[in-house]
């Protein structure tokens, strides 16, 4: 089979008509020149040139070849770059799961990051609750996430993106509806739309704890997943709900929002932050790379990078 080295001797010399002039061309002296075309001619069983004294000229074979040896120059070429992008990071894919709310709100930052600073990495956008996610990030099944980290996942480390908290949702005339706020005592007895305890298990545990706080409890009335299907419920008037402040950017109509107040303490347990999150031991160097350059940019946040489920991951 013949080389790489072979092809591009004999495509200088077929451009230059001129065995000294190609061998410069090459960096080499003319003897290494003519043995490489050798060679070829005898690999392909073929004679490319006809030379005299005064001109050297493509025979048939060689008029043939020349174009294909292009083409497979240019293609190694290309695969070489195309190679090495991917292993720097600068090509590839990027599978990136969100949660509905990540989507609305920090969803955006990362996809004008990527666009502008790696056009040449593949986004494949995957909405999930943040459970799923993390499933999917032991798994490999996803390179990054934005989510909350409900529960401690083996290997996989998250950092903090987004401050969020809980508020009240309510149907628009509602009597909780004050600007002053809302305890959450005043909600004992209304209808409460409330989160899966498998798919939002975060935010299920996340409001009984807020109502464990001050010793009441809540009625539950219809349970959903997705925060767009409680925010839906409240909005014709089937009850209450307790959603993230950043859900108010896509809130259907006849929903309105009031605060979650309440004793001292309160503040510091009424947290729904996203974070990012990723395996740890992933080797998809794209998606590190597009990591690497969001928290960059992040970088005034106080948050650090930690697994998920330590300290205050999962407990907040």
């Amino acid at each position: 089979m013949f080389s790489l080295i072979q092809l591009e001797s004999f495509v200088a010399v077929a451009e230059e008509l001129h065995f000294g002039a190609a061998a410069e061309r090459l960096n080499m002296t003319q003897p290494p020149l003519s043995r490489q075309i050798q060679l070829l001619e005898r690999e392909l069983d073929a004679k490319l040139f006809t030379r005299t004294s005064r001109q050297v000229a493509l025979t048939a074979a060689g008029q043939v070849l020349l174009p294909n040896a292009r083409r497979i120059l240019d293609l190694c070429q290309k695969t070489s770059l195309e190679v090495s992008k991917v292993a720097t990071g600068e090509s590839g894919t990027v599978i990136l799961g969100y949660t509905s709310v990540a989507g609305q709100s920090v969803l955006p930052q990362l996809l004008a990051l990527a666009a502008r600073e790696l056009p040449e990495i593949t986004l494949v956008l995957r909405e999930g609750v943040s459970i799923d996610q993390l499933d999917a990030l032991s798994k490999g099944q996803i390179d990054l996430g934005l989510l909350r980290p409900a529960v401690h996942r083996p290997g996989v480390q998250t950092h903090l993106v987004k401050k969020d908290r809980l508020v009240i949702a309510l149907p628009a005339g509602h009597h909780l509806e004050t600007g002053k706020g809302v305890l959450i005592k005043e909600l004992v007895g209304l209808p409460l739309m409330m989160y899966s305890t498998h798919e939002a298990r975060y935010f299920y545990d996340l409001v009984l704890r807020l109502f464990d706080s001050v010793g009441v409890s809540p009625t539950i009335t219809q349970v959903a997943s997705q925060i767009p299907a409680l925010m839906a419920l409240v909005s014709v008037g089937l009850g209450v709900s307790l959603v993230p402040a950043s859900a108010r950017d896509f809130a259907p109509p006849g929903v309105v929002f009031e605060e979650l107040v309440g004793p001292g303490g309160m503040e510091e347990l009424n947290h729904s932050d996203i974070f990012l999150a990723w395996e740890s031991e992933a080797g998809n160097p794209a998606a590190q790379r597009l990591r690497e350059l969001y928290l960059a940019e992040l970088q005034g946040n106080d948050a650090t990078p930690r697994k998920a489920g330590d300290g205050s991951s999962a407990g907040k």
